[in-house]
């Protein structure tokens, strides 16, 4: 599989991105400028991935002038072709703003930045990214100040019933309900669409493929992707 990754202006988690793909798994990675168009190298077998940051300095809103950008023209005609697509902290947020996922990231319900690691767990094998990794516990960072996910109760009802929450918050032990940092709805902390090849999630997978940081579960989550 190949990845590409999209580089925004205020960007800050697109290096991390790179490294834990091409270092930690061994993958080929290509680095695309926000106003370039161009991914004809990349088939809908590949990842085009929006990483974390501040994109355009999180003006506005969250994500909401990325979504503009050039390139994203491009990334949802990928999607939209069947075409994997990633998008972390920030890509979430942009995911959501170009429509090519349901609802929206909210300011934390503490009113505050919050950076540490907290556990997620998948209760579903229906998507590439949970496949191999679903069922247990995983510690994943997490680095944001908007990432309370909302959506009206129509969407928050088709998501469960189309198994389209993809990551919940819960605690060491895998209980959903007893742990939620910034008081998402339903403890949502990631979700897919409908075709089940958009991804988005509010922790740092990235941050968790190396021994040297003291965590690796977020390789589960790419070895998942790449081997599904």
């Amino acid at each position: 599989m190949k990845f590409g990754i999209v580089v925004f202006p205020g960007s800050n988690c697109d290096r991390d991105m790179e490294f834990a793909l091409r270092h930690d798994l061994g993958q080929e990675v290509e680095m695309l400028w926000h106003k370039d168009k161009d991914i004809s190298s990349f088939t809908k077998e590949d990842c085009i991935v929006l990483p974390g940051g501040f994109s355009y300095g999180d003006y506005l809103r969250c994500g909401a002038l990325a979504r503009f950008s050039p390139m994203m023209e491009s990334v949802i005609e990928h999607a939209n072709r069947g075409g994997k697509v990633l998008g972390i902290c920030n890509g979430f947020q942009i995911l959501c703003e170009s429509g090519l996922l349901p609802g929206a990231l909210l300011l934390n319900d503490t009113q505050q930045f919050i950076c540490k690691n907290v556990f997620i767990k998948s209760e579903h094998e229906n998507t590439a990214i949970t496949k191999d990794a679903s069922g247990e516990a995983l510690m994943i960072p997490i680095a944001h100040g908007e990432g309370r996910y909302f959506a009206d109760d129509t969407t928050l009802q088709s998501l469960e019933e189309n198994k389209q929450i993809i990551f919940k918050y819960c605690n060491e032990a895998g209980e959903i309900g007893r742990e939620n940092p910034n008081g998402s709805t339903n403890h949502i902390a990631g979700i897919c669409n409908e075709s089940r090849n958009v991804f988005g999630m509010m922790p740092h997978p990235e941050r968790a493929c190396s021994p040297v940081l003291g965590n690796t579960d977020g390789l589960k989550l790419f070895l998942s992707l790449i081997n599904n």
